[in-house]
């Protein structure tokens, strides 16, 4: 154990100095006047091609280089980012958006003279194409699919000004427009480097691309030309440089952190969690001053999914099938102890439905979901069948490693009231072919937020959608009623009571079993400001600064 944890020392001493050389070329000290941020990814980075941002470690590094035409705020408010302004038409289908007029991409040898050209609505057009183009065969293809033609659909009216055409009303498009899916890419990119745009990425972003070392690491270094100015009016971004390691060990990142080498690190592993924060979830008294604990409301819903397809004979033969079983599972265990125990206070028990804290409808007094009463799932068990379990046969519940200890919390608190799970532990890739393909009875998910609208979470249970997003495979005809009747809502107080009402009927019907909302949770070094939180978990790094290097 002990020459495993000195070899991964080594290793990431050897890929600092690689990182170091690579950062400005001139040998492994860096200079000390340069700002330069450092942040390690454990999963690694699969593409730099925004139409491939399909998880936080892409989205991260591809929302350094691109923008969209608009974005979320650290408030979750849509704000103009390479579009300056919007109109929108009174059917709610069609959105005029003005573009920038200084906006130019990263110099690169793509263009004449490697001179970055300016970016014209023509660029709107293409990026946006490019996702639904099967030939593309983006991960992103689905944003626009059902609500916009793609030969109609998006059309440069001149070269600054965008008109997205709908084919239906959709409150949440800009949203989705924020999505890192929707960056604005040269088409000249495309066309010369094809599908290894992924490690030749230009874009508009705060910083430019530099130098990838695929499991190794990633160098990205400020765009001197970007658009965006603070109050002062100098241009953004502060820092002179990101570097990103790939280290895929928690502990060893954990240790560089103490050591000063990183300036960042997101969420705490179990292994060391209670080594720092307080079962309320604050930092130690050793560790005040030595780090900052930054945390923040995240829009993911952590839950146990139940399949309610009753077309198949595996629901047919459970007794999942049956509401009342389903409400007892909910009733049955503490959330709030959980949270404290198994998750040092990082998140808030999911006591309110399935919609998290964190976005404008959520409401727990309107939506009140269950909570920790062995009483009331007893009686549920006897109503459904089963007095005190008698005759319920035992229920298999998936996980995946590193909630685990959630799983076992939960099925060791069931079978106090008579309700037996079997926890079995599988790998991520196999669990999510398994719900892809409705084989998963009972199983642990979790649901971060696409954009910041309920919506994202409620199409979850919508019948017509496939899984994804309905796992469950729920099906509620006055749900869907609800959940279509939001779509052309046009009153955010009223579509607020619509959602409110849809997660009401997700409590009482019972698809889902939520745990917990979750929390961003960041250790920042001292010496890091203008680093800020928000519910998407969002690395923006625009207006970072370090007090020292």
């Amino acid at each position: 154990m002990k020459s495993c944890y000195c070899q991964a020392v080594v290793r990431s001493m050897k890929i600092w100095g690689m990182m170091a050389v690579a950062l400005w070329g001139c040998g492994p000290a860096l200079p000390t006047d340069k700002q330069v941020f450092r942040y390690n990814q454990v999963e690694g980075i699969a593409s730099l091609d925004p139409a491939f941002a399909r998880n936080q470690a892409v989205i991260w590094a591809t929302h350094q280089l691109y923008n969209t035409l608009v974005e979320i705020d650290s408030q979750l408010q849509i704000r103009p980012s390479l579009a300056s302004s919007w109109e929108e038409s009174a059917d709610r289908r069609v959105f005029t958006f003005h573009l920038r007029g200084d906006v130019y991409f990263h110099d690169s040898d793509i263009f004449p003279q490697g001179k970055g050209r300016k970016m014209v609505a023509a660029d709107v057009v293409y990026s946006l194409k490019r996702i639904m183009d099967p030939a593309t065969a983006s991960s992103g293809a689905w944003i626009f699919n059902g609500r916009v033609q793609a030969d109609s659909g998006f059309v440069a009216l001149d070269d600054s000004t965008f008109q997205l055409r709908l084919t239906e009303p959709f409150h949440p498009i800009l949203g989705i427009l924020s999505m890192q899916y929707c960056s604005i890419v040269p088409h000249e990119a495309i066309e010369k480097y094809g599908k290894d745009f992924r490690n030749h990425p230009c874009g508009t972003g705060p910083f430019r691309f530099y130098l990838w070392d695929e499991g190794q690491g990633l160098v990205l270094h400020r765009n001197p030309n970007y658009f965006e100015k603070d109050s002062s009016g100098r241009r953004l971004p502060y820092l002179d440089a990101v570097q990103v390691s790939f280290l895929e060990s928690k502990a060893t990142e954990f240790l560089l952190f103490r050591q000063g080498q990183l300036d960042f690190m997101n969420d705490i592993d179990a292994s060391f969690k209670d080594e720092v924060l307080t079962r309320q979830g604050n930092l130690k008294a050793e560790w005040q001053g030595k780090m900052q604990l930054d945390k923040h409301a995240y829009l993911n819903t952590e839950y146990l999914g139940i399949l309610c397809d009753s077309s198949r004979d595996i629901v047919q033969a459970s007794p999942l099938r049956l509401k009342k079983i389903r409400q007892a599972i909910n009733a049955g265990f503490d959330r709030r102890k959980m949270m404290t125990y198994l998750r040092n206070g990082i998140g808030t028990a999911a006591n309110a439905g399935f919609v998290p804290a964190g976005l404008p409808s959520f409401d727990s007094i309107r939506v009140k979901g269950y909570t920790y009463d062995p009483a009331r799932a007893r009686q549920l068990l006897a109503e459904a069948g089963y007095p005190n379990g008698e005759g319920l046969p035992v229920i298999k519940l998936l996980s995946i490693p590193i909630y685990a200890d959630l799983a076992n919390y939960v099925a060791n608190q069931l079978q106090e009231v008579g309700i037996r799970l079997q926890v079995e532990v599988i790998q991520k890739s196999l669990l999510l072919e398994q719900t892809a393909k409705s084989q998963a009875l009972f199983f642990r998910g979790s649901w971060i937020a696409d954009y910041p609208d309920a919506e994202s979470y409620l199409a979850m249970f919508y019948s017509r959608n496939p899984a994804p997003p309905n796992y469950t495979r729920f099906a509620n005809p006055r749900f869907d009623r609800l959940y279509e009747q939001s779509l052309r809502e046009t009153d955010d107080s009223s579509r607020y009571r619509l959602y409110q009402e849809m997660d009401r009927i997700i409590v009482e019907e019972a698809p889902v079993v939520p745990l917990f909302y979750d929390e961003v949770i960041h250790l920042v070094q001292p010496g890091i400001t203008g680093l800020e939180s928000n519910g998407l978990n969002l690395l923006e790094l625009r207006r970072v600064r370090k007090s020292r290097d």
